[in-house]
């Protein structure tokens, strides 16, 4: 029995193990960076919705495919549903990586009914992005997504969103921003992504299609639901989407430093109830096996403990500054970190067992570790009746397949 999954959500981190059975293979896409159709429009746009829809749904396409387990021993195929949106002339294709990676066939369905197969440009799993090629028409043009600019988005305004939600093909729903630079909670400093909030429906199959502002432009790729929660959904920035897609075609991922650790951020009101030496810092919970941070002899925390329902793992290091800045400059420290590439040397000092200590390493390339992929296992939703299989995504972001 073949098993069907509509792609829909996505979570900025993972901390379970999977397991990947396909590869991605990158088609080679070389050449300068490819000119999108990027357009700001006046502030206050305000487009009557089906006209709206009737000019951005031309570019909406579904994405379907099918990828094999090899360890299952039955529904070792399954069938995967989503969205994505061209942005240029030639073909390219947005959409989020936990919709396409891994897949061993690839086809597209455009707005005019006619099926074209897909190649995998790139993936980046983390940042749940991806680019994908179709052939250029024997005649004609193909649509073209209006990108606009994510930073001026504000909480507040409406928005579209236009997706394949069960495979009904090309469903608008509206909805308003509920919040902007949303970062996730436990989200590595290094990895996280600031989300769109929108309460515009996201359902199975919606993935990785356009979130819109009422000019028409799009603002947010759709990628993640909130699991037992009221219309949360999220959207990844068409600005970061735009920052890394140079990267996923000349490279076919994004490349970016192995810092090795991650933590959580302590403050003045745990470190007076812990009696903790420092003011600020970060607190070192876990120290990734065979990275630069565990080679230069870095520790994570092994003594376990709940804070007004949240975990923290104590015992290991406190970071209380990198390269110079202290945790206490946020905007001077994010910009430390968005600056670091792979060959950076990161200098941090260290407080450990009532001593400050000196470690500087030189960051490598991160691979792909084990909670970068989703997990079909982990917070599974109840099935939907009529249907074979629904799975969540782990932890805070679910994405239910079908």
């Amino acid at each position: 029995m073949t098993a069907m999954r509509a792609a829909s959500t996505h979570n900025a981190t993972v901390w379970v193990s999977a397991c990947v059975v396909a590869t991605i293979t990158v088609a080679a896409c070389t050449g300068a960076r490819p000119t999108l159709a990027v357009e700001v429009g006046a502030a206050g746009c305000s487009v009557p919705i089906p006209e709206l829809f009737q000019r951005a749904s031309p570019a909406v396409v579904m994405i379907t495919g099918k990828s094999v387990n090899p360890y299952r021993l039955r529904d070792r195929v399954s069938r995967v549903l989503g969205s994505g949106f061209i942005v240029d002339k030639d073909g390219l294709i947005l959409t989020n990586s936990h919709v396409v990676y891994g897949l061993q066939s690839l086809t597209v369905t455009l707005d005019d009914g006619s099926i074209v197969p897909g190649k995998l440009v790139g993936a980046d799993p983390i940042f749940d992005v991806a680019a994908i090629q179709i052939p250029k028409p024997k005649s004609g043009t193909l649509p073209v997504a209006r990108l606009g600019d994510s930073d001026s988005v504000r909480p507040g305004e409406e928005v579209v969103a236009i997706g394949n939600p069960l495979g009904l093909d090309q469903t608008v729903t509206r909805g308003i921003v509920s919040a902007v630079n949303r970062i996730l909670p436990e989200t590595p400093l290094s990895l996280s992504e600031p989300l769109i909030q929108t309460d515009a429906p996201i359902n199975p199959g919606s993935s990785g299609g356009p979130l819109l502002n009422r000019c028409g432009e799009v603002i947010g790729i759709n990628a993640a639901i909130a699991p037992d929660a009221q219309n949360i959904g999220f959207s990844i920035p068409i600005n970061l989407a735009k920052s890394i897609l140079p990267s996923l075609i000349k490279d076919g991922r994004l490349i970016r430093p192995w810092i090795g650790f991650h933590g959580q951020l302590i403050g003045t009101d745990i470190q007076k109830l812990l009696q903790m030496p420092l003011v600020e810092g970060l607190l070192v919970e876990v120290v990734e096996p065979g990275s630069p941070a565990e080679k230069a002899g870095i520790r994570g925390g092994d003594i376990e403990l709940t804070l007004g329902g949240s975990s923290l793992l104590l015992g290991g290091d406190i970071v209380t500054s990198v390269n110079g800045a202290s945790m206490n400059q946020p905007e001077k420290l994010t910009n430390i970190m968005r600056g670091l590439k792979v060959g950076s040397t990161l200098r941090l000092k260290l407080f450990r067992q009532g001593k400050y200590l000196d470690v500087q390493y030189t960051l490598p390339e991160r691979p792909l570790l084990p909670g970068d992929l989703p997990d079909a296992g982990s917070y599974a939703p109840q099935p939907t009746p009529g249907r074979s299989d629904l799975s969540g995504r782990p932890k805070r972001l679910e994405a239910p397949h079908e």
